[in-house]
């Protein structure tokens, strides 16, 4: 299985704010400490915040914060959700695959695709940035503003 990229920048976005605690960071400084275009950041962090992961505070002293629920996030919960419900195949897309009705293909992918997300579902946000991963992500270029 493949994520896109889109759920690849928002997963980056909570690891990078995992790891400063207590200290807001912008939606620039984490697109340039991940080294991606601030457009793309943008993107996934207005999505997690809708999901309530992550807290955005605009103007002076504002910026944005990993919340609790964010912390003990399941990965595989955070990825069903970037990622929707979608299908691993498009079988029912234009044109229509004619081996729909009798296909066994769908239903082993689908089989597949929940053991990908079943792998995910007992890590969490905060075990993600754990030793080694977290040092690494506090080095990176970008990092929070300090007051």
């Amino acid at each position: 299985m493949r994520l896109t990229k889109f759920t690849d920048l928002a997963l980056r976005a909570v690891m990078r704010l995992a790891v400063t605690q207590n200290v807001s960071m912008t939606t620039r400084e984490v697109a340039e400490a991940m080294e991606v275009p601030y457009a793309h950041m943008a993107k996934a962090v207005t999505r997690l915040q809708h999901l309530g992961v992550v807290d955005a505070r605009r103007g002076r002293g504002g910026g944005l914060e990993l919340t609790e629920l964010g912390r003990q996030a399941s990965v595989g919960w955070l990825v069903r959700e970037l990622e929707g419900d979608d299908e691993v195949v498009a079988c029912e897309g234009g044109p229509p695959c004619p081996l729909r009705a009798a296909c066994r293909l769908r239903g082993a992918l689908r089989a597949a695709q929940e053991a990908f997300y079943a792998a995910l579902d007992p890590l969490t946000v905060g075990e993600l940035v754990a030793s080694p991963t977290g040092p690494v992500l506090l080095g990176l270029v970008g990092g929070p503003r300090t007051a």
